[in-house]
């Protein structure tokens, strides 16, 4: 089975950082798009960034230019590296990964959820 942990969340002032990191372990073939997502309390779930297989990244409007995401494939891992932290980014922040555990199927897997919490 794939399961996906998450570590890096916590509290942290306005103006800091946090990397945020997830790691799939289990049966993996090999993994296409990796991403990000996080829920604040009473708001949808949204996208924050992801990557594709190739590289290719894509953000937010509310976090370009202040998150970076990247992926080492031989980890089977993608790390969310925040920086200039404002008050709104406080949500739980969940990883994503459409893992391919054979060649042949696919399926989505969530994190467990890390809580970020921006606050003096």
């Amino acid at each position: 089975q794939v399961q996906l942990v998450e570590s890096g969340g916590g509290l942290v002032q306005p103006g800091g950082s946090l990397r945020l990191s997830c790691a799939a372990s289990g049966s993996i073939f090999s993994i296409n798009e990796m991403g990000w997502y996080r829920q604040a309390p009473g708001k949808e779930r949204e996208l924050v960034a992801d990557i594709s297989g190739g590289g290719r990244t894509n953000f937010a409007d509310s976090v370009k230019g202040r998150f970076t995401i990247s992926r080492d494939n031989a980890k089977n891992t993608v790390y969310l590296q925040m920086n200039s932290l404002k008050a709104d980014d406080t949500a739980v922040y969940y990883c994503n990964m459409r893992i391919w555990p054979t060649r042949w199927t696919n399926q989505e897997y969530w994190g467990q959820g890390t809580q970020v919490t921006v606050s003096s």
